[in-house]
């Protein structure tokens, strides 16, 4: 008989875990097995991560996606079939990794990681966060609520044959820590007047003229064209006097001539315009007219299949395809606007056959007035969707190693945790992994350096003022954080308050649009006792962020603070200069002017510490 106190052993792992226990280690195992783990994207990645994980038996996966599935993605995302398309992604990844795994434990998400209920208590529920997503915006949001929460993120890209995983636990750097390569863009004169690449045709059709024939009004000045100064302001103004004309044809679509006046203004008028400006074809051919009714005689739409996107278009059969996709868009805008009003436009897709369509035929078009070779619809694609190919095998191979990096930290070895890089090339054409442990923060990162600290209030009684007053000015010994010297709170891009803007301190924050999902950003500057209370040029500032959860009832002015108190940075910045001004709507916030201390509120809710007066800067962060 076995002696009372004996410690019993752990059970085994099932016979269909036993590998993975038997690798990972039992208990390393068995902690797993009882995990709660988010997955966030269902594409390429996650479909390959999803049934990683219910084959390695995680305890609980909440998988959330509010993507629909494409016909596209059915050559990489075997998650899905075609009988799926149009179906939402997480839904369907759940429903087909539990053939993997019946006894999977799987929740699935049909939602916007973005929604408001998934605020800091909704990420606190997890024990780890695994990315599989396709874009910074998303990516920042994550790594901010994961930080916000204390929850491990394990971060993942690929781009063709390349890929990386990369883990962010708290001590290492976050997915901000390094600088994020910002969009290409080209010269106004160059997308306009002179192009000379593919790209250029392509930036031209997508950004310019479909935004002119079915986007929103200000469509056109998207950051892919430059701003410009100098003779680029010119081109601009020239560019906006062309669009009003286009505006005009837009109006006139739907006639039986819509599309022959687009042609005609665009491919022979505009062209004729600027061949007869000679001094600038000194060094290449001008730009050739295009003939709509010899070209109209020619026009033969491709023919459909495999071959209609992989082979490049004769200029007659882009004519063709012109004509059909216009008349798809102008029916789709006329529908739009009778049911949802005159402000109903289109947007760019790449997986919209009627806006790829019109992309690559005006972008061919254009591109055999200038000479330049044209592309297949599948090459222009991808040029237009900013698209690297994705492979399968890389989206593999990178999930794999996610699921490494998910079992070191569902078992508390993080000093195992390493980076790894895929890539295929270099010396020898093989696929090479290099490894590097996770590294120490960047200093002056103001996301991870920044402090977090939740804040539950009850919103319909709880006023701005006492933010200020009771959390942000009171002593430790009252609860708040005693901060001393001027303080300006913004929720998004909105400026809540200011020490030259206090308009709003007897309202309640319910009343200011501030509730679940709500963050307040806080930046404060310490006195640098001059005696002005400026802070001035030697002063500190910190920020700090407030993840607001709503409990009703509460009570007036009463509140509960959590978080680090210790871990507020401190940094120098800039001299002071003037704050935002009030905005015209006087909707009881201000929009943010982007001068001096104040700082700019940038999309993801950080600030960026760089303006000065002067243009001398004592320290320069940069936090894109």
């Amino acid at each position: 008989m076995a002696a009372a106190n004996a410690t019993e052993a752990p059970a085994a792992a099932p016979p269909r875990f036993a590998a993975y226990a038997a690798v990972l280690g039992g208990s390393a195992w068995r902690r797993a097995s009882t995990a709660s783990v988010l997955m966030v994207g269902a594409g390429g990645i996650g479909c390959e991560l999803l049934k990683n994980l219910v084959l390695c038996g995680i305890g609980k996966i909440t998988v959330i996606d509010l993507d629909t599935i494409d016909l596209s993605n059915l050559n990489r995302q075997f998650l899905f079939q075609r009988q799926h398309v149009k179906q939402p992604k997480a839904l369907v990844a759940r429903e087909s990794a539990l053939r993997f795994n019946p006894a999977a434990n799987v929740v699935a998400l049909h939602d916007s990681i973005f929604n408001p209920d998934f605020d800091v208590e909704w990420f606190a529920q997890f024990d780890l966060v695994l990315n599989a997503l396709d874009n910074i915006a998303a990516r920042r949001h994550v790594n901010l609520m994961c930080l916000a929460a204390g929850i491990p993120l394990v971060e993942s890209g690929t781009a063709g044959y390349h890929g990386q995983v990369a883990v962010h636990h708290k001590g290492t750097r976050c997915y901000d820590c390094e600088p994020k390569p910002t969009p290409k863009s080209f010269a106004v004169c160059t997308i306009r007047s002179t192009p000379s690449a593919p790209i250029h045709c392509i930036v031209w059709a997508k950004n310019y003229l479909f935004a002119q024939l079915y986007g929103k009004d200000d469509e056109d000045d998207d950051d892919t064209i430059g701003k410009g100064e100098g003779e680029d302001s010119e081109e601009i103004a020239k560019l906006k006097h062309e669009a009003q004309i286009l505006k005009t044809l837009r109006v006139n679509l739907s006639k039986p001539t819509g599309v022959r006046e687009v042609f005609e203004q665009v491919f022979d008028k505009d062209i004729r315009r600027l061949a007869s400006m000679a001094d600038m074809w000194r060094t290449r051919d001008p730009p050739v007219p295009l003939d709509y009714n010899k070209l109209s005689h020619e026009a033969v739409s491709p023919a459909p299949g495999t071959e209609r996107d992989s082979k490049t278009w004769t200029t007659p059969e882009c004519l063709a395809v012109l004509i059909d996709s216009m008349e798809r868009l102008t029916r789709r805008l006329e529908h739009g606007v009778k049911t949802a009003g005159t402000a109903f436009a289109l947007s760019f897709d790449k997986d919209d056959d009627d806006t790829m369509d019109f992309v690559a035929a005006v972008a061919n078009l254009r591109a055999a007035s200038y000479g330049i070779q044209p592309l297949s619809r599948f090459k222009a694609k991808e040029m237009a969707g900013n698209i690297i190919p994705a492979i399968a095998t890389t989206n593999a191979i990178i999930a794999g190693l996610i699921v490494i990096e998910a079992f070191k930290v569902l078992g508390s070895e993080y000093g195992k945790l390493r980076n790894t890089f895929a890539t295929y090339g270099g010396p020898v054409s093989a696929l090479l992994m290099s490894e590097v442990p996770a590294e120490a923060p960047v200093p002056t990162c103001a996301v991870c350096r920044a402090g977090f600290f939740t804040l539950q209030v009850d919103p319909d009684a709880f006023t701005l003022g006492d933010v200020v007053r009771k959390v942000l000015a009171a002593p430790a010994s009252e609860g708040g954080l005693g901060l001393v010297g001027e303080i300006s709170i913004s929720e998004g891009q909105r400026l809540l308050l200011d020490p030259d803007f206090d308009d709003n301190e007897a309202e309640t924050l319910a009343k200011l649009r501030v509730g679940k999902g709500s963050r307040l950003t806080v930046v404060h500057d310490e006195d640098d006792g001059d005696g002005d209370g400026d802070g001035g040029s030697g002063g500190k500032s910190q920020l700090l962020h407030l993840f607001v959860i709503p409990r009703p009832g509460k009570g007036a002015g009463a509140f509960t603070l959590s978080g680090d108190r210790g871990a507020i940075p401190v940094r120098i910045v800039v001299a002071p200069t003037t704050a935002g001004k009030r905005s015209d709507d006087d909707d009881g916030v201000e929009e943010d002017s982007g001068g001096g201390k104040r700082a700019r509120l940038l999309g993801g809710g950080v600030v960026d510490l760089t303006a000065s007066d002067d243009g001398e800067e004592e320290v320069v962060e940069e936090v894109l």
